[in-house]
């Protein structure tokens, strides 16, 4: 089943809050109280690219899989595999996730978090752990995953974004997913770091993601100075400096960023790519222009939406019309919400996070991944 090439430019429905909800920082951090709830997970463990730690694929199935013992003499799965790569301490339980893989799950393919290193509540026990830059990580998860589907896609969000863009224009032909979708990456490093600095997304994101990657890296066997170091550490880019950058074989934070950062890559991408990104995101800097990516690359830019938020609201009428998909794509969600109102009927909420599954799977349906359980008779 290959991707075809679309002659018609992708067109999705646009985003447009109401201007009380248009604001970054609302939008960047209310989604994850409007998340559905967490699907059904089937957990696979498998080892990393350096063989030193353990990682989490979580996947939520169409339908059930015949796991291939030997994938040379036997059938690969047909039914598409869309696979997530998340963000800096995300996993399959953070809100993006959840919607996504019921939107996928909705569309008859198959879903999968791959998380990276000491993410999915697995500790790396390794010499090295989270690298926005590991193109070869990327490419070796998408193996472990090629053993067994025969058509996958791919979706990154935010750093993992990062990541699968590089891996994209790295890798070029020799790419093992068809097509891929990246929200809210900061394809710039350098200048996502600086934006970091600012006085407001300093104050309110630097704690929530620093303080967990530091008690993961406090875990490791340092010394004591670098056990200070870290300790000090009151911005990210302290933290990159100090540990993230020695671990991975650069020579500073500056270094990490210049060789990680994916807009270089993005000229040499052959596979169909979208590139979905907030102009009032508050922590990825430069985007991407035309110029800087190959004809394979669509840009969306939107004016608002914040960090992954793309939070809608809609008026009673629209929120009694809508179809939601989280709660119409399990019968599991369905009891769920059923427990939860003592056997009343569930009531419909007037906000949800669906814009960015609703675009990825459109553009998945523009490239040519039919939207339907393949048999694999």
């Amino acid at each position: 089943m290959p991707t075809s090439k679309p002659t018609k430019p992708f067109s999705p429905a646009p985003f447009k809050p109401p201007f009380w909800l248009s604001n970054p920082h609302l939008q960047s951090i209310l989604p994850k109280f409007f998340a559905p709830k967490t699907p059904s997970y089937r957990r696979v463990i498998k080892q990393d690219s350096l063989c030193e730690t353990d990682i989490a694929y979580d996947f939520y199935d169409a339908h059930p899989v015949q796991v291939l013992e030997d994938s040379e003499n036997g059938k690969l799965e047909q039914t598409p595999l869309i696979v997530l790569f998340h963000g800096m301490e995300g996993s399959s339980d953070s809100h993006y996730a959840r919607a996504l893989a019921y939107q996928m799950h909705a569309q008859g393919w198959h879903f999968v978090v791959a998380h990276f290193r000491s993410c999915g509540g697995i500790p790396a026990n390794g010499s090295v752990f989270y690298n926005a830059g590991d193109t070869g990580e990327v490419h070796h998860m998408l193996e472990n995953l090629r053993e067994n589907y025969a058509h996958i896609y791919a979706v990154g969000v935010s750093l993992g974004g990062n990541a699968l863009a590089k891996y994209m224009g790295e890798y070029g032909d020799n790419t093992l997913c068809e097509g891929a979708a990246v929200i809210s990456a900061p394809v710039d490093m350098s200048s996502a770091a600086i934006t970091m600095h600012s006085f407001l997304s300093h104050r309110i994101y630097t704690p929530y993601l620093l303080n967990p990657i530091i008690k993961k890296a406090l875990a490791n066997d340092l010394s004591q100075d670098e056990i200070n170091s870290i300790k000090a550490a009151n911005r990210i880019s302290d933290f990159d400096d100090i540990f993230t950058a020695p671990r991975h074989g650069y020579r500073s934070k500056n270094d990490y960023y210049h060789s990680s950062s994916a807009l270089p890559y993005l000229r040499n991408v052959t596979r169909p790519l979208l590139l979905i990104s907030a102009k009032d995101d508050p922590f990825i800097g430069f985007t991407a222009t035309p110029n800087d990516v190959s004809d394979s690359v669509t840009i969306l830019d939107t004016e608002h939406g914040g960090h992954i938020g793309y939070l809608r609201y809609r008026s009673d009428s629209q929120a009694k019309n809508a179809q939601s998909t989280n709660a119409q794509s399990t019968n599991d969600n369905a009891k769920t919400k059923q427990a939860g109102s003592n056997g009343k009927k569930a009531k419909t909420s007037k906000f949800d996070i669906n814009w960015i599954p609703e675009t990825v799977s459109a553009y998945f349906n523009h490239i040519g991944v039919a939207s339907k359980t393949y048999n694999n008779d």
